[in-house]
C-alpha cells in the first residue's frame, strides 16, 4: 500500500472534511508504464483556512487547482503519496492532473500481457488503501463519496466499474496527449451511490463477457480471452443466485448497488475483493484442469464471502481499520451460513469450517503476534498484516459461537436493525453490539471484553474419576489459560461420549452446558459409563481447543477415527490431534500413525485433504529428524496403497496422486510419478491433464529425476500464464546449490511480477531441500532490511513470510532473528513477521523433542 496514513491523521482529517464527489478522468490509450488520470473532487471543510493533504502516489502531477487557484506542486512526494493542501474554503473544488504508473505487483492499477495472444489486461486493487494509485482521493473508510469515471480505451475492451456504463463513445482516430494514435472508446459511468475508495474499481481489457440475470439485478462474468473455454459460468451463476435469494431473506435490505459483476483477473495477489458492484477473483478459480470438490466448495465459499460484504462491508463501513473484523468476520460466518442453508454442501459446510477455517485461527491466534478481534490499529502498515485468521476465522468462530448463545433468528434481527440504521454510513463495534443487545434482550459487554477485546484461545480438557464399574464418580471441564493471556472465558460447549457398537463408533449421550471459569462440573454425566470416546465442544459450538483423555486417543489410534457415523465429530477429533501434535503434547510419529490408519475412512474431500497436507507439514518439520526419512516413507507407502485402490475417477483418487507428489523420495514412488506423467503407468480414471503435469513435474524435479530442459520442454506445451508461474516454481525446485543459487538471485532483484515471486518462493523453500537452504538463513537478514525499505508492501511481505528460513529448524534460527531485531529495530509490521517466523521454529522444536525417542 501507498505511504502510511496513522489513524489519527485519518481522525483529525475526518474531522475537517465531507467528502461529496469524484470525476475522475482516465486516458488508458497513453503506453505501457504510465496512464493519465485528471481527479475532481467536491467537499467541503469544517473550518475555513484549514491545511490538510490529498494522496496520490508514485505520480507525476502536471497540475493541481483549488478553488481556482493553482497549487505549487513542488511540495507534492511521489513516495509519501501526499500533495498538500492549504487555505481550504468551506466549499472546495480540487483538480488535479496527473500521470499514474501502472504496477505489476497487485496493488494500484495492475497491468498484465497474456502470454497466449499478448492482450493487455488490467485490474484495480486498493485495499486497504491503493486508490490513489490509480486517482487522487482522500484514502480512508470513512470519508465516502460518489463516484464517476471516464476511461479513454482501445477501442476493442471491455471497461468494467462500479456502475453500469452509460454510454461507450467511437473515436475513429484517437490522439493522446503523448502522441499514440488509435480508435478509442470513450466509457461514461455515473455516478455511484457514496462509497469508500477502497471499494471502487477498474478493470479493462479484451475480456470474455458472459451475462445473465437473477431477481432484477444485472450479472456478468469475465475472464481472459484465453480462458474463456474453462469459464464454468453455470456453476458461478448457479451459486451467485443461490446467495442472492440466501441474503435477501435473512438481511432483509435489497442488494444495493445495481449491477453485479464477477471478474477472475490475472496475477491476482489475493483470493477476492469486494469491489461495490465489480467483485474481482483470483483467475485460479477458473478451472481449466480437474479439481476436487474440495476446491469447488471453497470457490463457492469465496464467492458468496465477497457477495455478503456488498452488505458487511459496502453499504455499512467500518470508520476504521480497528474494526476490520466488522467486514471480514461477518462475510466469513455469513458465507458458510449460506453455504449450510441454500447450497448442495448442506451442513458439511460446517465440518469444513471446522477444519479449516479454525485450524486457521487457532493457529493464529497461538503465535507472538496475536491480537484480539477488535485491534488496535494505529496506521496502514500494521493493518496490512492483520488480513489473518483472527480477523477472518476467530472472528467467524466467535459469531458462530455468538449465535448458539443468542440464538440465529435474534442475531439476523440484529443484523438487518443494523443494516437499516447505519446504511451508507460507518461503524464501530459499538454499533453493531448496540444492535445485537435491542434484539437478543442480553447484555453484551461482558462478552465483548472476554471474546472480542482479548487475545488467545483457551484450551479445555476432561477431568474425571471412575468407580470399579467404569462409572463417572465425577466428572468436570478444566479451562486452562497461558499466564501471558489468562483470560478465561464462559463458553457454550456440548459433550459427546461415543461407544463402538460393532464396527460404528456412535455417540450415546450428549450434554450441553456453560463452561465458566477454571472448573465447571457436569452432574449429568455423575453415573454414566466411562465410553470409548469422551468429545468436549462436540457440534463445534465455541472456540476452543480441546483435548482427549488418554483412553479417547487410544481409542483413534487403534482405529476408532474410521468408525464414526458424522463427518463433523471425526473433523474435531483431527483437528484436537493436530493441535496436540503442534503443541508438543502428542508425538509426530503417532499423529503420522493415525493418519496412515484412519485416512481412508474419510468420505469429506476437504477434510482429507486438509489431514494429509497436515501430515505432510508434521513429518517435514516436527518429527525427529533421525526418523523424518521413514516417517515420508510411512506416508508414501500409504498413499501408494490408497492410489492402488481408490475409485477410478474419484476425487479421492486425484487427492491421493497430489499429497503422493508431495512426500515421493524414493526412487520406486518417483519412478511410479514418472510412468503417470509420460503414460507407462496410467491409472483407471485419472486423467492427466495439464496442472497434474506440472504437479508431477514438480515432484520429479525436487526429486533430482527431471530438470531444466524439462521444464522448457513442458513451458511450451503450456505457454500460458498459469504455465510460466508453475516453470518459475519448478526451476526454483531444482535440488542443486547453483539452482538455489539462481533462485535467489532472481527473488532479490525485485525484477518479478508479484505473482512469479510467490511463485519462486514457493519453488525455493521447497521443504525437501532444507540442507541447500541453509546458506541462505544468513543472507535472509542480510536482505530483509533493504527489501523491506524498497519494495512494494505486498511483495515484501511475500519475501519476508516466504524466504523466512522456517526450515532451519534450531535455536540459532530464533537466535538470529532475536539479533536481527535487537540491531535494526525494524518497523512494527516486518517485527511482528519475523517474530511470527521464529515462533514456528521454536514451535517445530519442541514437537522434534517430543518426537526424539528418550534413551
Amino acid at each position: 500500500m501507498a505511504g502510511n496514513l496513522t489513524r489519527d491523521e485519518a481522525r483529525e482529517r475526518a474531522r475537517l472534511l465531507s467528502v461529496q464527489s469524484y470525476a475522475v478522468e482516465l486516458d488508458l490509450t497513453e503506453g505501457e508504464e504510465r496512464f493519465e488520470s485528471v481527479t475532481t473532487v467536491r467537499f467541503t471543510s469544517a473550518q475555513a483556512g484549514a491545511e490538510t493533504f490529498i494522496d496520490l502516489a508514485d505520480a507525476k502531477v502536471r497540475k493541481a487547482v483549488l478553488n481556482g487557484t493553482e497549487l505549487d506542486v513542488s511540495g507534492y512526494d511521489p513516495e509519501t503519496g501526499r500533495l498538500p493542501l492549504p487555505a481550504l474554503a468551506e466549499t472546495n473544488e480540487l483538480r488535479i492532473d496527473a500521470d499514474c504508473s501502472y504496477t505489476r505487483t497487485g496493488e494500484g492499477l495492475h497491468r498484465f500481457v497474456d502470454p497466449v495472444d499478448k492482450s493487455v489486461y488490467l485490474h484495480s486493487q486498493f485495499e486497504t488503501a491503493d486508490a490513489h494509485r490509480m486517482y487522487a482521493c482522500f484514502d480512508q473508510p470513512d470519508l465516502k463519496a460518489t463516484f464517476e469515471l471516464t476511461v479513454l480505451a482501445p477501442s476493442y475492451w471491455e471497461v468494467i466499474s462500479n456502475a453500469a456504463p452509460d454510454s461507450a463513445e467511437e473515436l475513429q482516430e484517437h490522439r493522446g496527449r503523448h502522441g499514440a494514435l488509435q480508435a478509442a472508446r470513450r466509457w461514461h459511468f455515473p455516478a455511484t451511490p457514496v462509497m469508500s475508495t477502497y471499494i471502487t474499481a477498474l478493470c479493462a481489457g479484451p475480456y470474455h463477457k458472459v451475462t445473465s440475470e437473477h431477481d432484477g439485478i444485472p450479472l456478468g462474468l469475465y475472464c481472459r480471452a484465453s480462458l474463456a473455454e474453462h469459464l464454468d459460468a453455470d456453476n458461478l451463476f448457479e451459486i451467485t443466485r443461490q446467495g442472492f435469494d440466501f441474503f435477501h431473506k435473512v438481511f432483509g435490505v435489497r442488494y444495493p448497488f445495481g449491477k453485479y459483476d464477477q471478474l477472475f483477473v490475472p496475477e491476482f495477489n489475493a483470493g477476492a475483493m469486494e469491489n461495490a458492484g465489480c467483485v474481482t477473483f483470483l483467475e485460479d478459480y477458473v478451472f481449466r484442469s480437474r479439481v476436487t470438490d474440495a476446491i469447488i466448495e471453497r470457490r463457492a465459499e469465496t464467492i458468496l464471502h465477497e457477495m455478503a460484504h456488498m452488505w458487511f462491508g459496502d453499504l455499512v463501513t467500518m470508520r476504521w481499520w480497528d474494526d476490520l473484523w466488522l467486514n471480514e468476520s461477518f462475510a466469513t460466518y455469513a458465507s458458510v451460513l449460506c453455504q449450510a442453508e441454500a447450497t448442495r454442501w448442506g451442513q458439511g459446510a460446517w465440518t469444513t469450517f471446522a477444519n479449516v477455517e479454525k485450524a486457521w485461527a487457532y493457529r493464529q491466534d497461538q503465535l507472538p503476534s496475536t491480537h484480539p478481534i477488535a485491534a488496535d490499529i494505529v496506521d496502514m502498515h500494521a493493518v496490512e498484516v492483520n488480513f489473518d485468521g483472527i480477523t477472518y476465522a476467530k472472528g467467524a468462530s466467535v459469531l458462530k459461537q455468538l449465535v448458539a448463545y443468542v440464538g440465529l433468528d435474534n442475531f439476523l434481527a440484529g443484523v438487518r436493525d443494523y443494516f437499516n440504521e447505519h446504511a451508507w454510513g460507518n461503524t464501530t463495534l459499538a454499533d453493531l453490539l448496540g444492535a445485537l443487545e435491542r434484539t437478543s434482550g442480553r447484555d453484551l459487554s461482558s462478552w465483548s471484553k472476554e471474546w472480542l477485546e482479548t487475545s488467545w484461545v483457551n484450551t479445555l480438557r476432561p477431568s474425571f474419576t471412575t468407580d470399579p464399574e467404569g462409572r463417572f464418580l465425577s466428572f468436570e471441564v478444566l479451562q486452562e489459560a497461558p499466564a501471558d493471556y489468562p483470560t478465561l472465558r464462559s463458553h457454550r460447549v456440548a459433550i459427546g461420549l461415543y461407544s463402538l457398537r460393532g464396527e460404528e463408533l456412535v455417540r450415546t449421550k450428549r450434554v450441553e452446558l456453560d463452561v465458566v471459569g477454571a472448573r465447571t462440573a457436569v452432574a449429568e454425566l455423575v453415573g454414566e459409563v466411562q465410553p470409548d470416546l469422551i468429545l468436549i465442544n462436540d457440534d463445534d459450538l465455541t472456540y476452543a481447543k480441546v483435548r482427549l483423555d488418554e483412553r479417547s486417543l487410544q481409542t483413534l489410534v487403534n482405529g476408532g477415527i474410521s468408525r464414526f457415523t458424522e463427518s463433523l465429530p471425526r473433523a474435531l477429533c483431527w483437528s484436537a490431534a493436530w493441535d496436540m501434535t503442534r503443541d508438543a503434547e502428542m508425538s509426530t510419529r503417532d499423529y503420522v500413525a493415525l493418519v496412515v490408519s484412519g485416512i481412508a475412512s474419510i468420505k469429506d474431500i476437504t477434510v482429507t485433504q486438509t489431514v494429509l497436507r497436515q501430515a505432510r507439514q508434521a513429518v517435514q518439520q516436527y518429527a525427529d529428524p533421525a526418523w523424518r526419512a521413514e516417517g515420508l516413507a510411512l506416508l508414501a507407502s500409504s498413499l501408494r496403497s490408497l492410489v492402488d485402490g481408490a475409485e477410478a475417477a474419484s476425487d479421492h483418487q486425484l487427492a491421493y496422486v497430489n499429497a503422493l507428489s508431495g512426500v515421493a523420495t524414493s526412487a520406486g514412488d518417483l519412478s511410479f510419478l514418472k510412468g503417470l506423467l509420460d503414460g507407462s503407468a496410467a491409472l483407471d480414471g485419472l486423467t492427466v491433464d495439464t496442472d497434474l503435469r506440472w504437479t508431477l513435474i514438480h515432484s520429479l524435479v525436487s526429486g533430482g529425476v527431471l530438470g531444466e530442459e524439462d521444464i522448457a520442454e513442458e513451458l511450451l506445451r503450456d505457454a500460458t500464464a498459469t504455465g510460466e508461474r508453475s516453470a518459475a516454481l519448478c526451476r526454483a525446485s531444482i535440488p542443486t546449490a547453483e539452482g538455489k543459487a539462481k533462485a535467489w538471485s532472481t527473488i532479490t532483484e525485485g525484477k518479478l511480477s508479484g505473482a512469479l515471486l510467490r511463485s519462486t518462493v514457493v519453488g525455493f523453500m521447497d521443504p525437501r531441500h532444507p540442507g541447500l537452504l541453509e546458506p541462505y538463513a544468513a543472507k535472509y537478514f542480510e536482505e530483509i532490511g533493504r527489501i523491506w525499505k524498497t519494495w512494494t508492501f505486498d511483495s515484501a511481505q511475500s519475501f519476508a513470510n516466504g524466504c523466512y528460513p522456517a526450515l532451519a529448524i534450531s535455536p540459532e534460527t530464533v537466535a538470529r532473528t532475536q539479533d536481527f531485531i535487537s540491531a535494526d529495530q525494524p518497523p512494527h509490521a516486518l517485527k511482528r513477521l519475523l517474530l511470527e517466523g521464529a515462533d514456528g521454529v521454536s514451535r517445530a522444536l519442541r514437537a522434534q523433542a517430543k518426537d526424539t525417542p528418550t534413551a
